[in-house]
């Protein structure tokens, strides 16, 4: 049983937030959602551990498809920054604004920058790309991030500053113009910089949330430094180029790790675990 405690451990607490968010709302439909995604990631997890060929995948796109199309294209939900920056200048604390609450504010400091390596939609796209292990060395180009935050706050905050009308529709439009404009952003960067995660990396601006607090995540890959022998292959197959090989919070790009498990399969010495 104990081999299965993360997994638990992480369904129990979506099955809490399903829980608390169904009975402060009155919507049933909190709960369905939740508990939706977190028996996702907790199947995944157990997939993994029993060796199954691609469960990371899988979770992938069963949360990442329901995200997109079912509450994205079908209930008109922008799920994207833009809409986060929506319901909060309204001063509603429901959609998007509790998704960002609760995958990539607050959750952080508990599973990390989970959300990009088992739920975020662009990825699952971008991790079917040829190139998984980076090609080339990591590039100075992280500060793109911070203006596309800023643009996509300036976008929505100039919606109310003039009072255009019609925000809903606006809103929806912006969450597939701008998602199929980061699919062909991520999938060009991706045959350019040979590297699929190029789009984390440098462009997304959500990890501008995601950073911070997943310095202090309680699920992160440990390594046991008696056993590791410093051969490397973790690092040769981190997609987000982190330096694996000790346990200290501030080891190189510690807070872009997507626990996509890698470098654990990778190790030889069976050094390293979730």
């Amino acid at each position: 049983m104990k081999k299965y405690a993360l997994p638990i451990g992480l369904w129990l607490v979506f099955e809490a937030i399903a829980v608390a968010l169904w009975l402060a709302t009155d919507d049933f439909f909190y709960f369905w959602n939740f508990t939706y995604i977190g028996s996702c990631i907790a199947i995944g997890l157990v997939l993994y551990q029993k060796k199954v060929r691609f469960a990371r995948q899988i979770v992938q796109f069963t949360v990442g498809l329901y995200m997109l199309v079912y509450l994205g294209i079908l209930s008109r939900e922008n799920m994207q920054l833009e809409g986060f920056w929506y319901y909060l200048f309204l001063g509603v604390f429901q959609a998007a604004v509790i998704h960002y609450a609760v995958a990539k504010i607050f959750g952080p400091l508990l599973f990390g920058r989970g959300w990009c390596g088992y739920a975020c939609w662009t990825a699952m796209v971008l991790d079917l790309l040829p190139y998984k292990v980076p090609k080339e060395p990591r590039k100075r180009l992280g500060w793109i991030r911070y203006i596309m935050f800023a643009l996509s706050l300036t976008f929505v905050g100039s919606l109310f500053l003039l009072r255009v009308p019609g925000l809903d529709n606006i809103l929806f439009w912006s969450f597939l113009i701008g998602n199929a404009a980061y699919y062909v952003v991520g999938i060009s960067l991706a045959f350019a910089f040979r590297d699929n995660r190029a789009f984390c990396k440098y462009i997304c601006p959500i990890t501008v949330f995601l950073k911070p607090a997943s310095y202090f995540a309680l699920v992160r890959i440990r390594v046991d430094e008696t056993k590791c022998v410093s051969c490397g292959d973790c690092k040769k197959v981190c997609p987000m180029n982190v330096d694996m090989t000790n346990n200290a919070r501030s080891r190189v790009n510690g807070t872009e790790c997507i626990l996509c498990n890698s470098c654990v399969d990778a190790c030889p010495k069976g050094a390293l675990r979730m």
